[in-house]
């Protein structure tokens, strides 16, 4: 008897750790009617939703980034606040190599039957690099939207802090606040969600203040940002 009682409790406190690891693992989105953006996230509708803090690659790193999303029926909204010091943006162009330098990234992964999903880098002067990256065993390369106009673009706006939004310019923090809307998505499978719906997804930051890279991410990784087997779910509400 006292061993079966010893069973209970270890598969009692196991549960327990697996419940509590998928609370790690997971974010509830909250729906939202549509609303505009500012680019400092302060329309009402952000009260809804709880900041969520990255983690940062240097250890003792000072720095904050933290993210907020929620979800509509035409799309999903994200806004990013980044503690800085020094903004390193040069690119004056969309669909630029835009994680050389100082840069917000999102990655959606709607479907996981299929190694394809989506990315999209924000920098701070509000230049954007949208893509589908297949990835077949390891192999990824990003591509960019076709017909990337009217209803499929991404409503994007960042804004600076303590400072001015040049490059060099000594700040204290940047925003970058995002409408993706499904109609980029397709023709990916899983999308629009609904309540109940599950995604998994990763968001990344990346810094390049004194010639030195830090990295902030969501869910951690080990290789780089494609690692889609380690990012975390997505539940919309």
């Amino acid at each position: 008897m006292k061993n079966v009682f010893l069973t209970i409790h270890l598969i009692l406190l196991m549960s327990q750790s697996a419940a509590s690891q998928h609370s790690v693992e997971a974010i509830k989105v909250k729906h939202t009617n549509d609303f505009e953006l500012s680019d400092e996230g302060k329309n009402k509708a952000w009260e809804g939703a709880s900041w969520n803090l990255m983690t940062s690659s240097e250890k003792g790193e000072p720095r904050k980034t933290r993210f907020k999303i929620l979800y509509s029926d035409r799309g999903v909204y994200f806004l990013f606040h980044n503690e800085d010091v020094v903004l390193t943006a040069t690119k004056t162009a969309d669909f630029e190599k835009l994680w050389l330098e100082d840069v917000a990234e999102v990655f959606l992964w709607p479907d996981t039957t299929e190694t394809i999903y989506f990315e999209y880098e924000i920098s701070p002067l509000n230049y954007e690099l949208p893509l589908i990256v297949p990835n077949l065993k390891g192999k990824f390369l990003g591509w960019i939207p076709w017909q990337y106009t009217g209803d499929r673009k991404v409503i994007h706006f960042t804004h600076v802090t303590g400072g001015e939004k040049r490059s060099g310019s000594k700040i204290t923090s940047w925003y970058a606040e995002f409408f993706i809307p499904y109609t980029l998505l397709s023709p990916l499978s899983n999308v629009p969600p609904k309540s109940g719906t599950t995604w998994r997804g990763n968001m990344y930051r990346v810094d390049y203040d004194a010639q030195k890279t830090v990295e902030w991410h969501w869910k951690p990784i080990e290789t780089n940002f494609h690692q889609f087997e380690k990012f975390g779910v997505l539940i919309f509400e």
